[in-house]
Order: structure tokens, then C-alpha cells, then sequence
């Protein structure tokens, strides 16, 4: 039988931060709404494990949302980081680690022929929207129901992750005058994509899409759906942009456009690249990076971009990532973990779907199948909270969300795998 979990210092910290901070948190998702209770405070984490401050201790499969794909505190980037800390810890000019950092994303990355850094995802997503209306001189986008590129204005409309998690609407302070440029289709569906070109003419300057959905919950591609939005875009004179900030380097070394084999125009990219720093990517052709500044009059900037600790985390993780070995160990004890949660779910009697590639997973409670956003909300999301919070109790780590995908990492063991199957065995029994 499995003991109450103790949280009283994590409630009373919770408690103090949300008379400071809007929601006690500095990202929603963090809040536990969609799951009910209050979240957990994190004190520290090490290879596949968090502990809270009551010191209780959880297999993490959220990894910080993705970069901890080596594990978390791994030893080679701490030893670097600690030597890269005794030089400072930001310039605010040039300096050699971009450069290794850009060609060793360069050499990775099929799409990116030329690399700018900045600090988070969003800013990546925001610059590159800026960039494809540069280049083609058009205004509209299209994205997917579903998936989330930031909180950027243009990008809040029919948004995954958080905002689908708080079942806010288009958030309040964004301008329709800004919107109204956005085109939105349901995520896998080729057709509607060629409907909003042919009722757009020479007016839409590409399509943004993350080419495996992890902010709906884990969505892959339908066979020939990538292919398809090239050649659609191709036809039309827009850009293809592939949100690769949550898949870049966890996928495939080279993320889904290695994977797939479909090249994009321009790629964003964050987590992975920064080893658990901030940080953010665009790069894509050079005669489109070319466009921006200081190369070109499209201008996007930031003083702390290219910081020499996070290309420091940045460039040690790559070089972790490049052993041989690496995306095969990942893809095997993700495939356990998944195909174990699916066949226990079953075999316990509760309608599940779900499924994983390389070191990113998810599970829903709809015996879909789920292509898309749409799908994806006829989860149970009550039993998933049930779900959520059993596994929490038996120190398994999940996204507090069914709209989340989960990550697995180097540092996570079979033996981890077993216990987590294990108690994922006597909560859906359970419920």
C-alpha cells in the first residue's frame, strides 16, 4: 500500500509564491490546474530523478520539458559548465563557443545552412515568423490546431501546451488585427492545407507546424503528411518551417527532418541545444538567413543570445549525443515504457492510445486513434488527472497534463521502466 505523499513544505512554498508571482508559477503549465492539487516544488534533480523539497523522490519523465535528454546534471556539462563559470558568465559580444555550437548544429541539422541563437523558443518561433514575411514579402501564416510556438501574438490562436491545458480561448491582449494573418488547419490534414492556399492566392508566406506534436500530447505525422505540406508549399512560394524546438536532437541526432527525410525551408530549434540553459535557434537556407541582420534589414537581436554558458551545456550534450549507441538506447526504453503503459491499460480495462518515437511519448485515455488536436480532446481528462495523481504518489514524474508529451533520457534505466510500469499496474487497476 502506498503512503500518503508528504508535500507540506511544497504547499507552503506554493502558497507564498502565489501572493509574488501570478498562479505561484512562471509558466502555467507548471500549476497542476488540469490535474487538481498543487504542484510539487522541485529542490533537485540527478540523471533520471527529481527530489522535492519534503525530500520525497520521483523517476522524472518530463525531463524539463526536454533538454535533460542525457539526464539531468549530467557530470561532463557540470565539469564544463563549473570551467566555463570561472571566465563569466555573459560577454555581450562574440565568442569561439558560437561558432562550435553553430557548426556542430550545422553539420546535425539537414535544413539549417546558417544558424542565429537567441535565449528561449518563443523568441526563436517570433523571429523566424518575422523572417518568412521578410523573405516573401506576405503576410499570412498557417499553423495546426494544437500546436504551440510560443506566446507569441501571431501564434496564440488554436495554441496546444498550456493554453489548452487551462482551456483558456485566443488569450486576451492579443489584437484581432494580429491574428486575423493567422490560418489555422487541423494537424494531418492535407486537404485543408491546400484549401486555405487556394483561398489565400500569393498571400501566405509559409507554414509553421512542430513536425511531431508534443504540445497536444504526443502526435506523430500520418504517412505522406510532411511530404505533402513540401510539396504544397513549394507549389505556392511559401515557406515550410519546422518547429523542431521540443524534437530537434531528441527525435534523431539531425531531429524529424533527419528522421523523415523532409527538408524544410527553416528550422527552430531550443532545449537540447542549450543542456538545460536557456536558449533558442533558427536557422534554415543562407539566402533567406541572409536576410537578417546585421547580413540583412531584417532585424532581431538580443544581448544575452549566444551566452557562453549555455553554448557551453549546448555543445558538451551534443558531444554526448554523438556516441554511438545513443538514439537506439533511447528508442528501446521508450518503446518498453510505451508499449508496457498501452497493454497494462488495456489488460486493467481503460480505453488508451498512444505511442512514442526515439526518447518522446505519450498516452491518452480515448481509444482514439488520435491524428490530431480534435481527437486528442476526447480524452478522459478526469481519469488522466486519477492517473496523474497515483503515479505522482508512487514517485513517477509525469507531465501534469494530457496534453503533454513525456521524454525519456539516457540516464533512465530498465529498471526504472519496471518500476514505473509497476505502478502505472496498480493505478489503472485502481481506477
Amino acid at each position: 500500500m502506498t503512503l500518503p505523499l508528504t508535500t507540506t513544505k511544497s504547499e507552503e512554498i506554493f502558497a507564498s509564491a502565489q501572493k509574488i508571482m501570478p498562479g505561484g508559477v512562471n509558466s502555467p503549465v507548471r500549476a497542476f490546474k488540469s490535474v487538481g492539487g498543487q504542484p510539487i516544488v522541485f529542490d533537485r534533480v540527478k540523471g533520471a530523478y527529481a527530489w522535492d523539497v519534503d525530500g520525497n523522490q520521483y523517476i522524472d519523465y518530463v525531463g524539463s520539458w526536454g533538454p535533460a535528454i542525457c539526464g539531468h546534471a549530467h557530470p561532463d556539462v557540470i565539469n564544463a559548465l563549473k570551467a566555463a563559470l570561472e571566465k563569466g558568465t555573459s560577454f555581450g559580444a562574440p565568442c569561439l563557443l558560437e561558432n562550435i555550437l553553430a557548426e556542430m548544429v550545422i553539420d546535425a541539422v539537414p535544413s539549417v545552412e546558417m544558424v542565429r541563437f537567441v535565449n528561449s523558443g518563443t523568441e526563436a518561433c517570433l523571429s523566424v515568423l518575422r523572417l518568412m514575411r521578410a523573405f516573401t514579402g506576405r503576410e499570412k501564416l498557417i499553423k495546426f490546431e494544437g500546436c504551440y510556438h510560443g506566446h507569441g501574438d501571431m501564434f496564440l490562436v488554436k495554441a496546444g501546451s498550456g493554453v489548452a491545458t487551462l482551456g483558456l480561448p485566443d488569450s486576451p491582449g492579443v489584437p484581432k488585427s494580429v491574428t486575423i494573418s493567422t490560418l489555422t488547419a487541423p494537424y494531418n490534414d492535407l486537404e485543408a492545407v491546400k484549401q486555405l492556399f487556394n483561398e489565400n492566392p500569393g498571400e501566405i508566406a509559409g507554414v509553421i507546424l512542430e513536425p511531431i506534436v508534443g504540445n497536444a500530447g504526443f502526435i506523430p505525422p500520418d504517412g505522406g503528411f510532411l511530404e505533402g505540406l513540401r510539396v504544397l508549399t513549394r507549389e505556392n512560394g511559401a515557406l515550410l518551417v519546422f518547429d523542431e524546438v521540443m524534437t530537434g536532437f531528441r527525435i534523431a541526432y539531425g531531429g524529424v527532418q533527419e528522421k523523415f527525410g523532409v527538408i524544410p525551408d527553416l528550422t527552430t530549434l531550443g532545449k537540447v541545444i542549450g543542456g538545460g540553459l536557456p536558449v533558442g535557434a533558427y536557422g534554415g537556407r543562407r539566402d533567406i538567413m541572409s536576410m537578417v541582420a546585421p547580413a540583412g534589414p531584417m532585424y532581431q537581436a538580443g544581448t544575452l543570445s549566444g551566452n557562453p554558458l549555455a553554448m557551453t551545456a549546448g555543445i558538451k550534450t551534443l558531444e554526448l549525443l554523438q556516441k554511438p549507441g545513443t538514439y537506439e538506447y533511447l528508442d528501446k526504453i521508450t518503446k518498453k515504457l510505451s508499449n508496457g503503459l498501452l497493454q497494462i491499460a488495456k489488460e486493467t480495462g481503460h480505453a488508451a492510445c498512444g505511442g512514442q518515437i526515439s526518447g518522446m511519448f505519450g498516452l491518452f485515455f480515448t481509444p482514439g486513434p488520435v491524428h490530431n488536436y480534435e481527437d486528442a480532446k476526447k480524452s478522459d481528462l478526469a481519469k488522466f488527472s486519477r492517473f496523474h495523481r497515483g503515479m505522482l504518489e508512487r514517485g513517477i514524474y509525469l507531465a501534469p497534463s494530457q496534453f503533454e508529451a513525456g521524454f525519456t533520457s539516457l540516464a533512465h534505466t530498465d529498471e526504472d521502466i519496471d518500476k514505473t510500469l509497476a505502478a502505472a499496474r496498480e493505478v489503472m487497476s485502481s481506477l
